[in-house]
């Protein structure tokens, strides 16, 4: 009965309780792990990379986000290319008469004059369309931000879970070895050992699980962030101060109406569409281009006449010519009007999307603070109502344990309980992070990128 009291006491008070190292935070569990823990590859409080930095790095290495950068430098390009005027055109001609000596050099040029404002409509058309890739780029930052916070503390919850799980198992396995001891002397009935030994195997394969959910979580960091899946990589930080105050509902939705690079995006759109109207009825308009050509004609006949001092000579002139003139696009029957008639259709879509995409802003943001209260309130309550009630159950199994009235199967079976408990209170932290990290992404918040 002694040795199955120690083995309880070993068991239960190893475990880290929300008395202990919890009720210092988060940070002060991953930072006090055991110098045999494998935390130590993964955390790091003072050189790790924190979650701003991690978003600093995604936004400079996110290989994905520099092919966006790239097709903005495109439309620059279009825009400069927009604001190009029409090149004149020069032709020239040279004729000359088979078996014969007349010939006929012509040299002309025309002078597009792009009347009607097609220039200036053009490069509208070409702005517009870079800032609303500006707007778009904006908009994938803000994205690529929030999905390397989430993962951020996605992995930093994995990382507790672990932690957590190697120092249960190494309380476990010490209780182990103490009743296989027992066992060769002969003081404690095997079945008691293989029970143990039942219970540091189910552990041990929970540590191998919860390690491999760091692996995976770290991988898939970095290949958000840009960083090649070889590459080391540590963290630092904590889920602590999850429960603050936030701005209200209404002052998020207004900032996130005023600030969301998607509904600028959207807005962008609107206007591009409008200047994509103004081109079309431009390009309805009358156009001219001015022509110019010189001509030199030289003709002869095969017979001979008499020149001004009486000689005979051939027949023989050279004609100079100089032609001015205007050429005109006249859009009797097409002014463009299929064009300006898909133009307006457009206006009108753009315009139901930017007030659908105004409407989604507000629903998204209502949710992320429905979805933070509901997190934060669930993780308080497993801070203030689960973790210590569960502690003093298992108190309670142990010490009628000791008294005989508890077999080691139950206190077994409520080790089990505080571990779903602990587990489930990581979870709920966890959840509070990405909630919160939800209500930056709705709202646009500066908080989600710092510059």
């Amino acid at each position: 009965m002694k040795l199955l009291v120690a083995l309880s006491v070993l068991m239960i008070h190893g475990l880290p309780g929300p008395e202990s190292t919890w009720a210092q935070g988060t940070s002060a569990m991953l930072a006090q792990q055991k110098p045999q823990s494998s935390i130590s590859r993964y955390y790091d409080p003072k050189t790790g990379l924190s979650a701003d930095e991690a978003v600093a790095y995604a936004l400079a290495h996110n290989g994905e986000l520099a092919a966006v950068r790239n097709e903005v430098e495109a439309s620059r390009g279009l825009v400069q290319q927009a604001s190009l005027r029409a090149n004149p055109q020069l032709e020239i001609e040279r004729q000359e008469q088979i078996n014969g000596s007349d010939n006929d050099t012509m040299v002309g040029a025309m002078l597009p004059l792009e009347l009607g404002g097609r220039r200036p409509a053009r490069i509208l058309v070409a702005q517009r369309e870079l800032e609303m890739k500006e707007r778009l780029l904006e908009d994938r930052e803000r994205l690529l931000a929030t999905e390397v916070r989430s993962k951020f503390g996605q992995a930093l919850g994995e990382f507790l879970k672990l932690g957590f799980t190697e120092d249960l198992l190494l309380t476990t396995d010490e209780g182990y070895r103490l009743v296989a001891a027992r066992v060769t002397e002969g003081r404690t009935a095997p079945l008691e050992q293989n029970m143990v030994l039942v219970e540091v195997n189910r552990i041990r394969s929970m540590r191998e699980s919860n390690q491999g959910k760091v692996e995976v979580a770290l991988l898939e960091l970095r290949n958000l962030i840009g960083m090649r899946p070889e590459e080391p990589l540590r963290l630092r930080g904590d889920l602590d101060h999850l429960i603050e105050p936030l701005p209200s509902v209404a002052i998020s939705t207004e900032l996130a109406l005023r600030e969301r690079p998607d509904l600028q995006a959207a807005r962008a759109l609107e206007t591009l569409t409008e200047a994509r109207i103004a081109q079309a009825r431009s390009e309805g308009r009358i156009d001219a281009s001015l022509t110019g050509k010189y001509e030199l004609m030289n003709f002869g006949f095969s017979q001979r006449g008499f020149n001004s001092s009486g000689q005979l000579v051939p027949i023989q002139g050279r004609f100079h010519s100089l032609a001015v003139g205007i050429t005109l696009d006249l859009p009797v029957r097409n002014r463009n009007q299929g064009a300006i008639a898909a133009a307006g259709a457009e206006k009108a879509a753009a315009t139901q999307r930017r007030e659908f995409a105004e409407l989604t802003v507000r629903r998204e943001v209502a949710s992320a603070f429905a979805r933070y209260q509901s997190a934060a309130r669930a993780a308080e309550i497993y801070r203030v109502g689960v973790q210590g009630q569960a502690n003093a159950n298992l108190e309670v199994v142990r010490q009628t344990y000791e008294l005989g009235s508890k077999t080691l199967l139950d206190v077994i079976a409520e080790q089990r309980r505080f571990i779903e408990v602990q587990t489930g209170y990581i979870e709920a932290l966890v959840n509070t992070y990405q909630a919160r990290v939800e209500i930056e992404r709705a709202a646009a918040s500066p908080n989600l990128i710092k510059r």
